[in-house]
């Protein structure tokens, strides 16, 4: 079952007084592809952080369903973050260890303590570690070396890792920055299949809006922290994205 996802006026303020967001109000329904549009800076990485709780903002409330990420306890936050898969833009692999090892690894929030000190696994963790593996298209593939494989691959292997961690929700930070075009759309397409396969929410930071209206059913757009615009790919007009895109005098001396 995946849930709702809800942010109330969520807010973060950095030492130096700028607002990484401000006040965004957001409705995630179970199921929806959502990017996130906007300049560098806009804000887009400090919002998936935020909701992934590697970041605490200063204010506002995140909820998954009916469970609140900001304010939990300890023991409550390792629950919660379970529910949450994170997609790096650089992969965040071992890259010394096998694809099934780096796998297992988004079994360890299932797991004690042990496994996550001593690479502990019980069958039903490899069992769901190498049914992952397949989905990405890796099957026969998880006793090679990460080391060894194109970066088309590796990011296979870090969406492999996510979709064993069984989250109701998938986030992604501009995870095919890093990446050609071929596979951009290659690794676009899988996570768009498995946002229609298996119901779960993703939300991913994205630089190219073409490639938004090309995969997405919803696009938001931030700027200085703030939101800005929410709708359709279809929606998003010249004059919406000149807004959305265009730098300010004072961006620009800055430059």
């Amino acid at each position: 079952m995946t849930a709702r996802l809800t942010l109330k006026e969520l807010t973060m303020v950095w030492p130096n007084g700028v607002r990484g967001l401000d006040a965004v109000n957001l409705e995630v329904p179970a199921g929806e592809f959502i990017a996130v549009i906007g300049l560098s800076g806009a804000g887009k990485s400090t919002l998936l952080r935020s909701i992934n709780g590697l970041i605490a903002p200063t204010s506002g409330e995140i909820a998954l369903g009916e469970r609140r990420l900001t304010g939990a306890n300890a023991q409550e936050l390792r629950a919660l973050r379970r529910r949450v898969g994170f997609v790096f833009q650089q992969f965040n692999l071992v890259k010394s260890h096998t694809v099934l090892r780096n796998v297992l690894n988004g079994r360890l929030g299932h797991r004690g303590l042990a496994a996550a000190l001593l690479g502990r696994f019980e069958a039903e963790d490899e069992a769901k570690a190498l049914e992952a593996i397949q989905a990405v298209g890796l099957g026969g593939r998880e006793h090679s070396y990460c080391a060894a494989m194109s970066g088309g691959q590796q990011q296979r292997v870090a969406i492999a890792r996510v979709l064993a961690q069984e989250p109701d929700l998938i986030l992604a930070d501009e995870p095919t920055a890093s990446l050609d075009p071929k596979l951009t759309t290659s690794v676009l397409g899988l996570l768009r299949r498995i946002n229609q396969e298996r119901g779960i929410s993703i939300l991913l930071n994205l630089h190219e809006i073409e490639l938004a209206k090309d995969y997405c059913d919803r696009v938001i757009a931030l700027r200085a922290g703030k939101l800005i615009w929410d709708g359709r790919p279809d929606e998003m007009s010249e004059a919406r994205l000149e807004e959305i895109y265009k730098l300010s005098d004072e961006e620009l001396e800055a430059l």
